[in-house]
């Protein structure tokens, strides 16, 4: 999947954010034959500016998983930058953060907005990975939702080298 295909889905990625703290957005795992991505956590922002909320208070589970779908968004737009979209293979585990009241018990609804954005972008079979969504009495700067994630991705070798016989084909033609 790179940004072209993402496109013709009618999917823009927002400008990647830079990390707030003393932290990498992503951290490569090379291996030789699989390699693995780190991607720290994500908070959902619009426009330049943080969705901030609190559920089952402020925000409704739809508000949420728009919120989470951002998150999505933002992440796929680090893994853009960081390693490029089409290196990777699949989602491995996703840590779902709600910021909601102590009452509220419907995390995982929240969290499926990202899931099924990762649905959407690599497909049911590599889209759907481990997870958990859990409640936290806040987040930073207010934020609705952090979403942490772990993806398999190309050993860098092979990418490469995929990359170079497509570049072969299409200079023979």
């Amino acid at each position: 999947m790179n940004k072209k295909q993402l496109a013709a889905r009618g999917i823009t990625l927002p400008e990647p954010k830079k990390a707030v703290g003393l932290y990498v957005s992503t951290l490569v795992i090379d291996g030789w034959f699989k390699s693995r991505l780190l991607v720290s956590g994500h908070g959902p922002w619009v426009d330049g500016k943080p969705i901030i909320g609190k559920l089952g208070k402020t925000m409704s589970i739809i508000d949420g998983r728009y919120a989470a779908r951002q998150v999505g968004l933002g992440m796929l737009a680090s893994i853009e930058a960081e390693v490029g979209l089409d290196r990777v293979v699949g989602i491995v585990k996703a840590l779902g953060m709600v910021n909601s009241t102590a009452d509220f018990q419907n995390q995982p609804a929240v969290i499926d907005g990202f899931s099924e954005l990762m649905v959407e972008v690599f497909g049911k079979k590599n889209g759907i990975g481990t997870r958990s969504a859990v409640s936290m009495m806040s987040l930073p700067f207010g934020i609705a939702v952090e979403i942490e994630a772990e993806f398999i991705i190309k050993p860098r070798w092979l990418w490469l080298l995929e990359r170079f016989v497509n570049w072969s084909k299409f200079s023979q033609r």
